[in-house]
């Protein structure tokens, strides 16, 4: 099922929002301070190509909310909007809820991308790398 979601996704509105997030780490890779934010955007924009069967688990410390804050100022808000936006619009429809969820998702991911990791959904616990 996963598979057949992820390509739909994928047709609908997962190529808009991997393009954004691909566009989003070119440009903070242009300058050498923003590559490790650039390598970032490249890890979900992977994600925003086929996010079923994949989680977010959200952590980090000082330094990730420091460069979260950084983020959102200058590329966050304007990737949130977008997601929002496409989330509002495929919710309208009941067969466009399970794609606005994720977008949902990648709406919160815009704004907390730093100290984040992906994870398969059949791994278990918060932290399974442990």
């Amino acid at each position: 099922m996963n598979i057949l979601m992820n390509i739909l996704w994928f047709i609908c509105c997962g190529l808009w929002q991997g393009i954004l997030w691909a566009v989003a780490g070119v440009l903070w890779c242009i300058t050498i301070v923003g590559i490790p934010v650039g390598v970032q955007c490249f890890k979900f924009a992977g994600l925003a190509f086929f996010p079923f069967g994949k989680r977010v688990i959200y952590g980090g410390g000082t330094g990730s909310f420091l460069l979260n804050i950084i983020w959102i100022l200058l590329s966050g808000w304007v990737l949130a909007a977008g997601a929002i936006v496409n989330g509002v619009t495929l919710c309208i429809t009941i067969i466009g809820i399970p794609f606005g969820l994720q977008c949902f998702k990648f709406a919160k991911l815009a704004f907390m991308p730093f100290g984040s990791r992906i994870v398969p959904n059949n791994t278990v616990g918060p932290y399974p790398d442990l």
